[in-house]
C-alpha cells in the first residue's frame, strides 16, 4: 500500500482525525464509545504520535498499546477482543462511581441534532416521543459523561440544517444550555463542556463569553458560504477564517501505516 502522503492526498475524515489527535495532551484519559471512526483514530493516533502516557478507554477496557507497532482492532469496532490488548478491563463499563476522578477524561460524541450552544440530541426526531419520525440510538452513558469529564468534541458525520438546528427535540447532552460563560456552573454541571464541534465542513468552537457556536476553520475547498448555507442556525463567523490545518507526512505515515491500514478513513 502506498503510503506516501505527496502522492496520496487525506480524506476530510483524515483530516480531522489528524485535527483532533494534535488538541490531545499527553496523560490524558481518552473515552471512545461505539462506532465513532474519527475520534478512535484520533486518539490511537495521538497516543503513537506524542502521547505514551494517555489511557485509552474504549467501553470497559484501558488500554495504553504505545509500544506495538499497528494499534489493534484497526476496523474501528468494539468486540471482545480487544481485552487481549487491555491493561484492566471490567463488565461495568464506564464505572460511574468514579466520576469525581474525570476531569483528566476527554470524551467524544456525535448527535443526530446540535444546536448553537452545543447541546446534543441523540434520541430523536419528532414531538411526540411515541411515534418519532426517526429514533436515534438513544442517550446510554452520554448524560453522565458530558456532565463530568474535562471536556469532550462533538463529531458529525453530516453538516446540514436537519444536523445544525436551532433547538434539538430532545436533550441527552448539555452543552452550554442557553449560554453565556457561567451556563454550566448555573446549571451545576461540573465538567467543562465541549470544545470543538467538527463536521464534514468544518471545526467550530464556542465563543468565550455567549457561547454560541462560531466557525473556527474551513476545510480545504470549502467556503464560508457554504458553511453558513448549511447550518440551521446564526452561527458567527469571525472576520478572517483559516484553513484547517493539514496533516503532516508523518501524521499520515502513522496513521495509515499503524492507525487505519486498511483505509477505513479513506
Amino acid at each position: 500500500m502506498n503510503t506516501d502522503s505527496k502522492t496520496m492526498p487525506c480524506s476530510v475524515s483524515e483530516l480531522l482525525a489528524c485535527f483532533l489527535a494534535r488538541d490531545l495532551a499527553d496523560g490524558e484519559e481518552l473515552q471512545v464509545g461505539v462506532a465513532l471512526p474519527i475520534p478512535e483514530a484520533a486518539v490511537r493516533l495521538a497516543h503513537l504520535m506524542h502521547g505514551p502516557n494517555m489511557e485509552l478507554i474504549f467501553l470497559g477496557a484501558r488500554m495504553n498499546v504505545h509500544h506495538l507497532e499497528r494499534v489493534p482492532l484497526p476496523a474501528f469496532g468494539w468486540d471482545r477482543r480487544v481485552v487481549r490488548w487491555a491493561e484492566s478491563y471490567s463488565d461495568r463499563g464506564h464505572r460511574f462511581e468514579q466520576v469525581k476522578d474525570w476531569h483528566r477524561r476527554v470524551f467524544f460524541v456525535g448527535g443526530i441534532q446540535v444546536d448553537m450552544y452545543g447541546n446534543i440530541n441523540l434520541i430523536g426526531v419528532g414531538e411526540d416521543p411515541r411515534r418519532l419520525r426517526f429514533r436515534g440510538p438513544g442517550s446510554v452513558g452520554t448524560p453522565t459523561l458530558t456532565t463530568h469529564v474535562g471536556r469532550y468534541y462533538i463529531v458529525l458525520n453530516s453538516h446540514t440544517p436537519r444536523v445544525l438546528v436551532p433547538k434539538c427535540d430532545y436533550v441527552s447532552a448539555v452543552g452550554w444550555g442557553a449560554g453565556g460563560a457561567d451556563a454550566r456552573v448555573k446549571l451545576g454541571l461540573p465538567g467543562g463542556g465541549p470544545k470543538y464541534c467538527v463536521t464534514p465542513l468544518c471545526v467550530m468552537d464556542f465563543h468565550e463569553d455567549e457561547k454560541r457556536m462560531r466557525l473556527r476553520s474551513v476545510h480545504p475547498g470549502v467556503s464560508v458560504e457554504q458553511v453558513v448555507q448549511a447550518t440551521g442556525f446564526p452561527l458567527l463567523v469571525p472576520d478572517e477564517v483559516p484553513v484547517t490545518m493539514a496533516p503532516s507526512a508523518e501524521e499520515l505515515r502513522v496513521l495509515r501505516e499503524r492507525v487505519d491500514w486498511v483505509g477505513a478513513l479513506r
